[in-house]
């Protein structure tokens, strides 16, 4: 059983806040400086977007990748980013270097700014954009040799008509009330069925499973028809397993076909590969995280070394 003070993403809490440097409307400023006015309609509205990026050794990854779904985001809202791709890029290189950040985590944030207390997007707004630099807790350590065990929330995943799960919006109320799903049960994370009753996502994670298809084990996972936000980590594990001559397939699955998987595992920036064991109180597969996991969390992590490309 997990407590439920172990979050799946928790930034650091350092006391010594002064020292870290955020990166706001195009400063460096302290982080008990960083604020934005309470009027902003991020928070009244939960009107922006955002993206989670990981440092390895010191390299931004898949910077160019991030930025360009940040923007197609923005676009996708009406939301006009008051900088280029290029200088978002450098600035969080700026960041990132400010705050002698070797492996960490990057929050890039852009809000639709202080407006009135009223939804209209354009009146006044003049959107506000920061990032943070910051260590970051995933899961502990241990289940990624064990698995974790997670439910299924009763929680749907939003209608793609209603809000697109291809916007990385600031609005995750639908994911959170999926988590406290998995908080009362106990557990860290949930999987989200979509309108149909597919299986979409889990509410920070891609997710994948190995089943025996036609006689050869597949990895399969939910294709972007589904409601899910296509994860960074998500596509970079789809080209790993094409590189390995790994069998993989895109298409809907259900909660039969979790609970008869060979195994399960979940993609992440922050969660990076890691194996499911138990879901809804069925063992999946042997109870153990399976082969074709383990090949491709060690091939991830290969891809995030030193040498690793940055995009």
């Amino acid at each position: 059983m997990i407590t439920t003070t172990q979050s799946l993403e928790q930034l650091s809490t350092d006391t010594d806040t002064v020292t870290r440097q955020i990166w706001l409307n195009g400063k460096l400023v302290p982080a008990d400086q960083a604020t934005v006015s309470v009027y902003d309609h991020g928070l009244l509205y939960g009107d922006g977007v955002f993206e989670g990026i990981r440092i390895y050794n010191g390299r931004v990854f898949k910077s160019q990748t991030h930025l360009k779904r940040l923007y197609e985001s923005a676009r996708s809202i009406r939301l006009e980013i008051p900088y280029t791709i290029d200088e978002l890029d450098r600035a969080t290189r700026e960041t990132v270097e400010a705050n002698s950040q070797e492996n960490g985590y990057i929050r890039l944030c852009v809000t639709r700014g202080a407006g009135t207390l009223g939804i209209h997007p354009f009146n006044q707004c003049v959107p506000n954009v920061f990032l943070i630099v910051d260590k970051i807790s995933v899961y502990p350590p241990e289940l990624y040799k064990t698995g974790l065990d997670i439910i299924t929330a009763s929680t749907i995943r939003n209608h793609p008509n209603a809000l697109s799960p291809r916007i990385k919006s600031m609005n995750y109320l639908n994911n959170v009330l999926a988590k406290i799903e998995a908080i009362d049960a106990g557990v860290l994370e949930a999987v989200m069925l979509n309108h149909e009753g597919f299986v979409a996502e889990c509410t920070a994670d891609n997710l994948f499973v190995v089943r025996n298809y036609l006689g050869t084990m597949t990895l399969i996972t939910p294709p972007s028809s589904a409601g899910i936000l296509e994860g960074v980590t998500r596509n970079e594990i789809i080209k790993l397993a094409l590189q390995l001559n790994i069998p993989f397939r895109e298409e809907n699955l259900t909660k039969h076909d979790l609970y008869t998987a060979d195994e399960i595992f979940l993609t992440g920036t922050a969660a990076e590969v890691i194996p499911v064991t138990k879901i809804d109180n069925r063992v999946i597969g042997d109870g153990k995280p399976g082969e074709i996991t383990h090949e491709l969390r060690t091939a991830f992590q290969n891809l995030v070394a030193e040498n690793a490309p940055e995009d």
